[in-house]
């Protein structure tokens, strides 16, 4: 858990600063592709989900230590053997567990956040699930395990793995010639996140693209389809909590207005987008029919809410970033109300850059939720013994945070409608 945060205290600067410059580069050439208010969200995205994988909040169904330690026929130490074998066998886990993620409908409930953005940048990368609280696909790495690699091996290794499927998030570089054939490129990952349907649910892998080829997922960027990104149900909200749960929700929805007990039970298991006879006729959702005529979601906001948005964001991340670099002397339980803050920060400035109006009550409660944490605790969390007033700090900067929503959801906003739910009618 602390050493988790400390690795995310160095990887968190290094990927703000590529997208930034991702950024830069769009603007010189005068071909953006990273519109900041989706920026914004992904990296909140990013903020949720790192700040659940510090908390360690998911429970393996089985751990690898169990499989390694009774099921391994051979005993390795932690060399260059093991590593290479560990990095293998997670990336085989890696294709397959992504895959089901794509093709069964429960899962795709844990994965559709990381597809919801209808743009393809780096910022996107970040897009992870928070709804992912069960470890269910360990068993793939059933391999590793049985050659003996070690449980610290593959520890090290899983987050390398992911971090290293940060850069081919990017539409600014082509082809790369031989690399085609081994890794996993940006043309390759280009046509993952395309909702064209000659491209739906291809290349899969995640560091080697044979995978792929060899379990006959594999389409090739072709120069006359241009990639469309998104979700086929379009998310229509920068709020990332929401994204998580809505697919899981249309699901419950389903299963209870279903009719027959059988599809209330296999609607879970059946393929994604699967929904009982009759379903959408009466219960439609709205679906992308032409992807090359639908219109990308755009709150429209003006530039001091779009700025607002973005000190919000710096703000929470400064926020979270001295919470893993305290983890240890914050302590247990503390730690999850930090966490708890942490989610619901995000869900409030998401909100309000949705321009909802309701953002309000919820900036409410993070105000509330903020001032009975310095109350309670004597302080923002032994923060004064670090930055001297820090606990004023936060506490003028919880007041400012209120005040600004306020303005924007009573004035501002005074004229715009609610937002609407997915219609089920």
């Amino acid at each position: 858990m602390e050493t988790y945060g400390q690795i995310l205290l160095i990887a968190m600067p290094i990927f703000l600063v590529l997208i930034l410059a991702e950024k830069a580069y769009g603007i010189i050439i005068k071909v953006d592709h990273v519109p900041l208010i989706d920026s914004i969200s992904s990296i909140s995205s990013g903020m949720t989900n790192v700040t659940k994988s510090v908390l360690g909040l998911i429970i393996a169904i089985i751990s690898y230590e169990w499989m390694e330690m009774h099921l391994s026929i051979f005993s390795l130490e932690a060399g260059v053997w093991a590593y290479a074998i560990g990095f293998i066998a997670i990336d085989f886990y890696g294709y397959w567990s992504h895959r089901w993620s794509h093709r069964i409908n429960l899962f795709w409930n844990r994965h559709v956040i990381h597809h919801s953005s209808e743009e393809f940048n780096l910022a996107c990368a970040l897009r992870q699930s928070i709804s992912s609280v069960f470890g269910v696909f360990t068993f793939l790495l059933l391999p590793a395990a049985v050659l003996g690699v070690p449980a610290e091996v593959i520890t090290i290794l899983l987050p390398i793995q992911l971090f290293m499927q940060f850069w081919y998030h990017t539409r600014y570089i082509g082809k790369l010639g031989f690399l085609e054939h081994i890794l996993v490129t940006p043309s390759h990952h280009r046509v993952h996140h395309a909702v064209n349907k000659e491209y739906m649910d291809k290349n899969l892998s995640q560091i080697f693209i044979v995978w792929d080829k060899l379990f006959g997922t594999f389409q090739e960027e072709l120069p006359e389809i241009t990639p469309v990104y998104g979700i086929s149900r379009p998310a229509r909200t920068w709020n990332p909590i929401k994204i998580n749960f809505q697919h899981v929700w249309l699901l419950v929805q389903d299963a209870w207005h279903a009719d027959k007990w059988e599809d209330k039970l296999k609607i879970w298991f059946m393929p994604t987008g699967w929904r009982p006879e009759g379903m959408d006729e009466k219960y439609p959702v709205p679906k992308i029919e032409d992807v090359y005529t639908f219109k990308k979601y755009n709150s429209v906001n003006t530039n001091a809410l779009n700025a607002w948005a973005g000190i919000q964001m710096l703000s929470t991340l400064l926020l979270m970033s001295y919470f893993f670099g305290n983890i240890g002397n914050i302590g247990i339980p503390n730690i999850y109300w930090y966490g708890i803050f942490i989610f619901v920060s995000v869900y409030s400035y998401t909100d309000l850059m949705d321009k909802n109006k309701l953002a309000w009550v919820f900036e409410t409660v993070r105000l509330v939720f903020g001032i009975s944490l310095l109350y309670f605790l004597v302080g923002w969390f032994n923060i004064d013994s670090l930055i001297p007033y820090g606990s004023y700090i936060v506490f003028v900067y919880f007041i400012l945070s209120w005040l600004m929503s306020f303005y924007f959801t009573q004035i501002e906003f005074k004229d715009e409608k609610l937002p609407q739910a997915i219609s089920r009618n």
